[in-house]
């Protein structure tokens, strides 16, 4: 898996590839990551990569030309075979927003070529040739599209095998199909007690049966509290039992 980044800032990468638990992915080669600036591929003493929107206003626009340039260099070096070419993501507030199933394809993908907006935007013209997918954080506008890329790339990290210590843990996140889709339940750690606050004591058993139940009642109950869309999601696809159906009731939420 490759994926090529475009990008005016590759030195904000460095740190991300290089600490934390997904790197283990990174220097491996699991998830092989290269950065690529279109300030390279720019004309000019001054490497000029923006200039003034046609039309006035304010900011300034990426320019299509360096980007082309610097599109083809990466195009050589993948020498991805014709027709089967990697797809090129552009991060923008109005594309689609990433989600868990979305991750997840990317995880299971050869990779892509991903676009990191700057300034006011990227010259239409380019973005209509070039690019295939665009992808948003949501509903909300960043500087830049670094963030959303280490977003992405960071994701499909952690899915990769042999990153995480516990090949199982990424199977109780939020949004996994292993919680159907649900929000994962409140965690807890030493000591027992906590500024008067005490660990829930059905964890404390160690009745294996008992704590699985009690973890999804509160998957239940926290999804239906902030994110009822979900629930009612899992409800349309049979997803919750009979137990859960009646736990949701007793407490009013359904």
């Amino acid at each position: 898996m490759r994926f090529d980044v475009i990008t005016l800032f590759p030195e904000l990468f460095a740190p991300f590839l290089q600490h934390g638990i997904n790197r283990r992915a990174f220097e491996s080669g699991l998830v092989e990551v290269r950065l690529w600036n279109p300030r390279d591929f720019a004309e000019g003493n001054y490497r000029r990569v923006d200039d003034r929107p046609f039309g006035g206003g304010p900011g300034m626009v990426m320019m299509a030309e360096p980007l082309w340039q610097c599109l083809q260099a990466v195009r050589a070096s993948r020498a991805d075979p014709d027709g089967d070419l990697a797809p090129v993501v552009l991060f923008s507030p109005i594309g689609a927003s990433l989600n868990h199933s979305g991750v997840e394809r990317w995880s299971q993908s050869e990779g892509a070529v991903l676009l990191c907006g700057r300034y006011e935007g990227i010259d239409q013209r380019f973005i209509d040739t070039c690019v295939d997918l665009q992808i948003s954080l949501g509903d909300f506008v960043l500087s830049g599209g670094e963030i959303a890329a280490m977003a992405l790339l960071d994701a499909v990290a952690r899915l990769q095998p042999g990153v995480l210590s516990d090949q199982g843990s990424h199977q109780q996140d939020s949004f996994n199909p292993a919680l159907d889709g649900l929000l994962d339940s409140p965690h807890f750690t030493r000591p027992e007690e906590w500024q008067g606050q005490s660990v829930p004591d059905v964890l404390l058993g160690g009745h294996h049966g008992r704590i699985a139940r009690h973890r999804r009642e509160q998957s239940l109950q926290l999804t239906a509290r902030l994110r009822p869309d979900l629930l009612e999601r899992a409800r349309e696809q049979g997803l919750l039992d009979k137990a859960d159906l009646v736990f949701l009731r007793s407490h009013g939420e359904l």
